[in-house]
């Protein structure tokens, strides 16, 4: 099956890959010069925070970008060989020129007129590589489109030219190549970047008209009917509503019409993202998604129009949330996307977290902030998550093939969910998943209440064989089940075989299972904002042979005096 599987998505990597060539043809930039305008009509805002100090780094030639440092020594960075794939990215897609624009004076802009001459110089004729690449291309435009005030200050006619020049060039190039972009996000960010550019550029009405329908043709494609991201990662909720917002206040300040598909859209991921929020106010770690700063989430957040209370199931993007006076627990209950899709998917099927109060107590490991591959290998494992593992291997399985990329090739493909819910008693799912058929020919259930006056968390994890049969006596299947602690959460033994959590503000909640002993191990937490940190996690190891069932709790305590 997972080779009957793999054949076909080789297939189709060949088949995009080859209507890529053939949409792209020679590939040469003459192809894609036109008639030069001889202005911008607009600079859209760009909502990410920005530090002057950060360009003044900057301008000694010290580039911190993608999690690496390179000091240039006073030579142009695109002259260099970048240290990561992450830094080559964050480089070439010119975000940091949001920083030149918070600093506010000549120098800075200058600095900032100066670098983007540079890569004009060195890559702007250059249609080949990671530059070129359609999420890099589409975050320079819109990064270029945005900061063009700092960009052209105090700039002769002739940079002014090479800078339209350049812009022209790769808006064409990108038209050309969109609709054989990699699918999800990065499609989705080259249509913003595409209706950006009609409405910056001079540009005519059927030109405008075109651009929005083929952003709306993308948004309903990908913003599924509950808010949520195909991808199934809340925190492309906040990437795309970064670039979103300034777009549609664009066509606001121009007169323009606004796509059709744009603020409904807009106001579905709005009610995705309070169902992704814990009680803390942060976002739940699943499928890629890593530490948002609180200036950048309330960024966002501030433009929310819409209002109500988020929802109990996100039916569409397959996840529950259960809530009970200040206690939220969210759980995946969803297979990976296909194809492109899954490249950030996490194997953390029927994981779960939860907050209470100010606190996360119950985590996933969660992405690195920065794009490490050898943090984010292990990030995607099921061993990241708190959820149960066979034989400790992933419920997904990664190509490990660079021609594929990082997609799913093989595990979870049906999740079964049942809503538990008994009102005035408690909220419940009950979620079964495939991802150990193929293996070991075993399915995980699990089980999830939490009382309705928000004392209590009980669990209960199943493994058994298709048909509801139970496990064979001599089966010699190992498992464990993790619950990662927050790093921020002090863990100890306590009395009884009960394992006590206490947050630093007194709060306390006591972990117990009648029937495996729980350990504490070593644990590493991958999404903080200041990089990977250690903390610990809680564990059950058991033979299901022996133990096919496995109940647990989380009960509140009186907070620490």
């Amino acid at each position: 099956m997972e080779s009957r599987r793999s054949s076909y998505l080789y297939a189709a990597e060949a088949w995009r890959r080859f209507t890529r060539r053939m949409a792209l043809g020679r590939i040469n930039a003459m192809r894609f010069a036109g008639i030069v305008p001889d202005r911008l009509i607009v600079a859209p805002i760009d909502l990410r925070m920005a530090d002057p100090h950060i360009a003044a780094e900057i301008y000694s030639g010290r580039f911190a970008l993608g999690g690496t440092l390179l000091d240039t020594g006073g030579a142009s960075p695109f002259l260099m060989e970048p240290p990561s794939r992450a830094f080559a990215c964050s480089l070439y897609g010119f975000g940091w020129l949001r920083h030149m624009r918070a600093a506010d004076h000549d120098l800075a802009f200058a600095n900032a007129r100066a670098l983007v001459d540079d890569w004009i110089t060195v890559n702007g004729r250059n249609l080949t590589g990671l530059s070129h690449d359609p999420d890099v291309l589409a975050s320079r435009l819109i990064s270029w489109f945005s900061h063009s005030p700092v960009v052209l200050r105090g700039a002769d006619h002739g940079f002014y030219r090479r800078f339209l020049k350049s812009i022209v060039l790769q808006v064409r190039y990108l038209r050309h190549t969109a609709a054989v972009a990699p699918d999800g996000q990065t499609r989705l960010r080259v249509r913003i970047a595409l209706a950006m550019a009609s409405l910056c550029l001079p540009t005519s009405s059927s030109g405008v008209r075109a651009a929005a329908r083929l952003l709306d043709a993308e948004l309903d494609r990908q913003i599924l009917p509950d808010g949520g991201h195909v991808s199934r990662n809340p925190m492309a909720l906040i990437e795309l509503l970064t670039e979103l917002l300034p777009l549609r206040q664009t066509y606001v300040n121009l007169g323009q019409k606004l796509p059709s598909r744009m603020v409904p859209s807009m106001d579905r991921m709005y009610s995705a993202l309070r169902f992704f929020r814990h009680t803390t106010g942060e976002l739940a770690l699943f499928n890629g998604a890593s530490a948002v700063s609180a200036d950048r989430l309330m960024a966002v957040l501030r433009y929310d129009e819409t209002s109500g209370k988020p929802y109990r199931e996100a039916t569409q993007s397959q996840f529950q949330r259960l809530s009970s006076d200040d206690v939220v627990l969210l759980a995946d209950t969803g297979p990976p996307g296909r194809g492109s899709l899954s490249c950030n998917a996490h194997a953390g099927c029927l994981s779960f977290e939860f907050s209470a109060g100010a606190n996360r107590f119950i985590v996933n490991s969660g992405a690195p902030v920065f794009n490490q591959p050898e943090h984010a290998e292990f990030a995607r494992l099921t061993a990241a998550h708190s959820t149960l593992a066979v034989n400790d291997t992933s419920s997904l399985r990664m190509s490990g093939s660079a021609y594929l990329g990082a997609i799913v090739i093989d595990g979870v493909r049906k999740v079964e969910v049942e809503n538990i819910d008994q009102a005035g008693q408690f909220s419940g799912f009950s979620a079964t998943h495939d991802g150990y058929v193929g293996l070991f020919g075993l399915l995980h259930r699990r089980e999830i209440r939490l009382l309705s006056d928000g004392s209590q968390i009980i669990g209960r994890d199943q493994l058994l064989r298709p048909g509801e049969r139970p496990i064979r006596p001599n089966d010699p299947s190992s498992a464990v089940i993790r619950f990662h602690v927050h790093p921020k959460i002090h863990v100890r033994h306590g009395g009884d075989g009960r394992i006590i959590l206490s947050a630093m503000d007194g709060s306390r909640w006591a972990f117990a299972s009648p029937d495996v002993e729980a350990d504490i191990e070593e644990d590493i937490h991958f999404a903080d904002l200041a990089g990977a940190r250690a903390s610990r996690l809680i564990s059950l190891n058991f033979r299901p042979a022996q133990i096919p069932v496995v109940t647990w709790s989380f009960v509140r305590e009186p907070a620490a005096g």
